[in-house]
């Protein structure tokens, strides 16, 4: 038996042991095209396949999520007759960590032995941010990292306003258009927008919320992002939806608006995960200053579950190294109770926070079809290996909401003062 038999021989026995132990209704191909199900309930009509030999000697050397992602975008695995997000919903997650962890390293020497080899160094590089951003952090260049990639990339699964945050679905069988213009709604209406306001939106993107802000509300709406692309969309809806006089956007860094109390509302929506741990009390800071007294701050960021030990919160984890990686450079994220006590020891008091995080999930399963059934014109766009990232990233996204790994909280607060909030006394009027 030549070494690539043996591989496939010892690869394959191991697969069939441990599909006895799992729970799982996906079955796995391997590179000579045989089908192994993972669990009795296994289908056969999405497949993970491993299509060379190379994927398992190099998830040995180096058994890290990052490694999964650059064997995915490579080709060297694949999601056949459906979407990651599709095969992930089918995988045992517990059940191959459990039976991972329960072997002894003489076990996995055992087993894998035959792979032991030397590899041929991957292009795995060739995606990455490669810059080390806690020693220096341009954040206009981490920005367009992500955002610049192309405009009509984006519009290839964003909905009709390219809004690229959470969604709000009123009903499970809500269309993503009109869900994106119910979050833009159901923002305007937490903040009580009024007509003549002064309403700033913090990292606006192509222009979604200060347009609908404008149109619908009567306010004078400003926007700021470092993203080129995103700057020039959003001045060309401006013009296209003659808001030339009630919208203004800049392509500029939020710490350079100018303005002390001039803002009556003032909106995140997820732009504060970019900003980094050590900018946070700058820019509680700043949104202090720029609101009016009792002026209404959204906070619309996503979060991290808390660790029992807080001194490991800021500490990342696996799935965060492979994101600021490859997605977003210089991300991190916050955990609930850390962003409601920046908010008051920033001098805001705190009315109202919600968990959005059903919302998110449904909106990246969204994202992840129309991303999925336009991969032909995303690939002419970007190429296979940046379609390939996206559809993970989008898909590994959708299963943390949904189990809970990752929150969406909107949190209302004002600029605090001594006296009554003037507020209503209920939610019910408060939206």
């Amino acid at each position: 038996m030549n070494r690539y038999e043996k591989q496939l021989s010892t690869f394959k026995k191991w697969l069939l042991e441990i599909a006895t132990k799992l729970d799982s209704t996906l079955s796995v191909k391997l590179w000579d095209g045989e089908i192994i199900p993972l669990g009795k309930n296994a289908k056969d009509d999405i497949l993970f396949a491993i299509n060379s030999q190379e994927a398992v000697t190099r998830l040995i050397y180096r058994p890290k999520l990052e490694t999964v992602f650059q064997l995915y975008y490579e080709g060297f695995i694949e999601v056949e007759g459906g979407t990651p997000l599709e095969m992930l919903k089918r995988w045992d997650h517990i059940g191959i960590l459990n039976i991972v962890r329960s072997m002894s390293k003489f076990d996995l020497f055992k087993t894998f032995w035959p792979f032991v080899f030397k590899i041929k160094k991957g292009t795995y590089d060739e995606h990455a941010y490669s810059k080390n951003v806690s020693e220096s952090r341009d954040d206009k260049e981490l920005v367009q990292f992500h955002y610049d990639i192309s405009n009509t990339f984006y519009k290839l699964f964003l909905d009709e306003n390219m809004i690229y945050s959470c969604s709000y679905f009123k009903t499970p069988d809500t269309s993503l258009d009109q869900s994106q213009i119910d979050k833009l709604d159901y923002i305007c209406k937490k903040l009580r927008l009024k007509k003549g306001e002064k309403f700033l939106d913090i990292g606006c993107g192509w222009g979604g919320l200060v347009c609908h802000a404008a149109q619908y509300y009567g306010v004078e709406a400003y926007g700021v992002t470092l993203s080129q692309a995103q700057y020039d969309y959003a001045q060309e809806k401006i013009k296209r939806l003659d808001l030339k006089d009630k919208v203004k956007v800049e392509l500029s860094d939020y710490r350079n608006i100018k303005g002390k109390e001039y803002f009556d509302k003032i909106a995140q929506i997820g732009m504060f995960e970019h900003i980094g741990f050590k900018n946070h009390d700058t820019y509680f800071e700043l949104m202090n200053k720029l609101l009016k007294p009792r002026g209404l701050y959204l906070h619309h960021a996503i979060t991290r579950r808390v660790t029992w030990d807080i001194r490991k919160f800021k500490k990342p984890t696996a799935y965060q190294k492979v994101i600021t990686k490859y997605i977003f450079p210089g991300a991190e994220l916050d955990h609930i109770g850390q962003t409601v006590t920046n908010l008051e020891r920033h001098g805001f008091e705190v009315h109202d926070v919600e968990n959005l995080r059903e919302h998110y999930k449904m909106t990246l399963e969204h994202w992840v079809d129309r991303l999925w059934n336009n991969k032909e014109k995303a690939i002419e766009e970007v190429g296979v290996s940046k379609m390939k990232l996206w559809l993970l990233y989008l898909s590994l996204f959708a299963i943390s909401f949904d189990r809970g790994t990752n929150n969406l909280y909107q949190t209302i607060s004002s600029k605090r003062r001594v006296g009554p909030s003037g507020l209503p006394l209920t939610r019910k009027n408060l939206y």
